[in-house]
């Protein structure tokens, strides 16, 4: 009992997708961001997926890497990206009509605290903004506030509220959701959590992101680097794809040391780094239902609750023991995994990247859909299945029951063909043990919930729906099972 009431509040706390009027409702976003060469090829990647959301700002702010006169990307990086945008733009809304308008997104972009790394005295534009979103009270839903760099233009936002509206702090707290590319600055440490950590700010602090990040070469399982090297690159996303897509920075060989490591791989072409875009990727709809709690999982990758309200990502260690501060460069195992050990125990290292890895193809996938979407008229681009099931996504049983599985209803906006695969998501199950399912290829089965599985624990069940136009695309449904 104690497992369901805990699983129930997760959800509760974490939950997004509400319903009003039975419509369900898009996440809202404020991306920071340090604007490193990766941040700029993730801005592309976000700029595609932004019908997905209700974007409500893109703050520039500094980080322990990059800040005014220290490898500083511009005041305006962002800005070539913003035109080539709205180049694209009538192409974009063929295919969504949600794609936010060029003069929209131009006007909620604003520069944070970047005079140097974790600088927060200053009132910016950026914080500014970040604080005005916040305290508006015409719109209660939760908002994701992502730290792309370093989290000391949020910090700003939320000091201001502090000394300026500190009656507004709880109502301001229930509404936010973090999610860090590492703790990029200190301030996190040093402000936000000993000011706002008794409201529960629900925060996701990530370095499973390396896996997409400079080092993928040797991070992606072999059989998914292809959708990484320069001759898928260059067909799928760097040509032929309008100027947005253009500007996305490949790795170029020879002297382009931007990002590289010693003893990587890379050809000219290949892709460079995306270590921010986890960020939004956790949000993207795909049906995974991630966003219910962190340790579900999903494109994003898959997080554990370490204290308060804080969630980091699964050590595959026994023993090991988190640190009490700071989640970054010189703390988290992954990355302290490949500076110091890589490639000793790849077991370890492939289980730690995992939660990210496995859907490498499926979104390399989707990536190269949306930038078809740039300059192919609807008919000649791909859009992926809407997954439905004719059960249930929440089920309580006994052990030994038989559950029935159905995904009839499932359809594809083009005609395509689909292709089904039922499988259990056993690191995200309380219950350990394998499920089997019969004909996990047809688009209806069952399976039966084994007689050793105990109260309170729970079965995930992943209904998988590829279509078989070009790229093909993937879309889910997930089936928690709780026993009784």
């Amino acid at each position: 009992m104690k497992n369901i009431l805990y699983s129930s509040f997760i959800i509760l706390f974490f939950a997004f997708h509400t319903s009003v009027n039975g419509q369900s409702q898009k996440q809202r976003i404020i991306v920071t961001s340090d604007g490193e060469i990766d941040d700029e090829c993730s801005m592309v990647r976000f700029l595609l997926y932004a019908n997905e959301w209700d974007v409500e700002g893109i703050v520039t702010s500094s980080s322990q890497y990059h800040w005014h006169g220290h490898k500083w990307a511009g005041d305006d990086w962002i800005d070539p990206y913003l035109e080539a945008y709205a180049e694209v733009y009538p192409n974009l809304i063929k295919h969504s009509k949600d794609y936010p308008t060029p003069h929209y997104l131009k006007s909620i972009n604003f520069l944070g605290n970047v005079e140097s790394e974790g600088e927060m005295d200053s009132i910016t534009p950026g914080s500014t903004h970040i604080a005005n979103v916040l305290l508006d009270e015409s719109d209660d839903r939760p908002i994701w506030i992502q730290a792309w760099g370093g989290t000391n233009t949020i910090a700003r936002a939320l000091k201001t509220i502090e000394e300026k509206h500190f009656d507004k702090m709880a109502y301001v707290a229930k509404k936010l959701r973090f999610f860090f590319i590492w703790e990029q600055d200190d301030t996190y440490q040093s402000y936000i959590r000993p000011h706002w950590e008794k409201y529960n700010i629900p925060t996701i602090i990530c370095d499973q992101f390396w896996a997409v990040a400079y080092q993928w070469d040797k991070i992606m399982p072999q059989d998914k680097q292809i959708f990484f090297k320069s001759d898928w690159m260059k067909s799928n996303i760097l040509e032929n794809h309008g100027p947005l897509c253009s500007l996305y920075e490949a790795y170029k060989g020879g002297n382009d040391k931007e990002g590289f490591i010693a003893g990587d791989a890379k050809s000219k072409g290949d892709f460079r780094s995306e270590g921010d875009s986890p960020a939004f990727i956790y949000i993207i709809p795909t049906g995974l239902r991630s966003l219910e709690s962190p340790d579900y999982g999903g494109w994003g990758g898959r997080y554990i609750k370490v204290r308060e309200n804080t969630w980091l990502d699964p050590v595959p260690q026994a023993d090991y023991k988190y640190p009490e501060g700071r989640w970054y460069t010189q703390t988290a195992w992954g990355r302290n995994y490949m500076r110091n050990d890589y490639p000793k125990n790849l077991d370890l290292m492939n289980a730690y990247f995992k939660p990210i890895t496995r859907w490498a193809d499926a979104l390399q996938n989707d990536f190269a859909a949306r930038a078809d979407w740039c300059t192919k008229p609807y008919n000649e681009a791909n859009h992926p299945p809407i997954v439905k099931l004719n059960s249930a996504l929440d089920i309580t049983a006994k052990p030994g029951s038989k559950i029935k599985l159905n995904a009839k209803g499932t359809l594809d906006p083009d005609g395509d063909q689909l292709s089904y695969s039922w499988w259990q998501y056993q690191e995200a199950g309380t219950f350990k043990g394998n499920i089997e399912i019969p004909n996990a290829q047809k688009q209806n089965t069952f399976f039966k919930i084994p007689k050793n599985a105990e109260k309170g624990e729970n079965i995930h069940i992943i209904c998988e729906v590829t279509d078989n136009g070009t790229p093909t695309l993937t879309r889910y449904q997930r089936i928690v099972v709780t026993i009784k």
